[in-house]
């Protein structure tokens, strides 16, 4: 802990810095670690969740006794939990912060994996509520085609496979819709770190994109 703090002081060419230096079990040291990184303010849900499983794997603890330790209530705990559930590029979306957590545990309820993913996209491309994505659950694990079939974007299954390998390799959603005279591609960002991280990708200094 401290560590970029100590980074800090490095880089302003001072040689010593006020500490308290604790010595403690590697185990201790590694769970402070994990509960000093849940109070960070940036950390996003798919990361949460991923430090709550990692606690309760490697310290053998109950939800309540985390509960307890961490000041958060169980339930809490436990739906944050579920969000590891999710397919891989649906949880990409909620940790960029283009699907929220309580979109993304509406999503939790389908059966479908694959139904999971063309919610995820009907969130993103229509903006829908969590509300209107519960209704959407439902209607889906009832068997409505019709509402499968509407949670796609109306263009060529060619353009939706080239929107879908480009949002794959950006980790992010990306939207292409095709008028009578021209077309257009979307690229959604979370923030402007997020943003960074897209541009980078696509090989664009930032320098020269804003």
């Amino acid at each position: 802990m401290g560590e970029r703090r100590l980074r800090a002081t490095k880089d302003a060419g001072l040689s010593t810095i006020p500490a308290i230096i604790r010595y403690v079990e590697d185990t201790d040291l590694l769970r402070d670690a994990l509960l000093e990184n849940l109070h960070r303010a940036e950390l996003n849900p798919l990361e949460e969740a991923a430090a709550y499983g990692q606690l309760l794997e490697d310290f053998g603890c109950t939800q309540e006794e985390l509960s307890e330790r961490i000041g958060r209530s169980r339930p809490q705990i436990s739906n944050t939990l579920r969000l590891l559930r999710l397919p891989p590029l649906v949880q990409r979306r909620v940790a960029a912060g283009v699907i929220s957590a309580g979109h993304a545990r509406a999503i939790l309820g389908l059966r479908d994996p694959e139904h999971m993913e063309v919610l995820a996209q009907r969130i993103v491309a229509e903006g829908l509520s969590v509300r209107a994505s519960e209704e959407a659950v439902v209607l889906l694990n009832r068997g409505d085609s019709i509402n499968v079939s509407r949670a796609t974007t109306k263009v060529s299954p060619e353009f939706i496979a080239v929107a879908e390998r480009l949002g794959d390799r950006l980790d992010t959603k990306v939207n292409i819709s095709v008028g009578k005279r021209k077309g257009k591609l979307s690229v959604e960002f979370a923030n402007q770190e997020d943003l960074d991280r897209i541009l980078g990708l696509l090989g664009i200094p930032n320098e020269d994109a804003l």
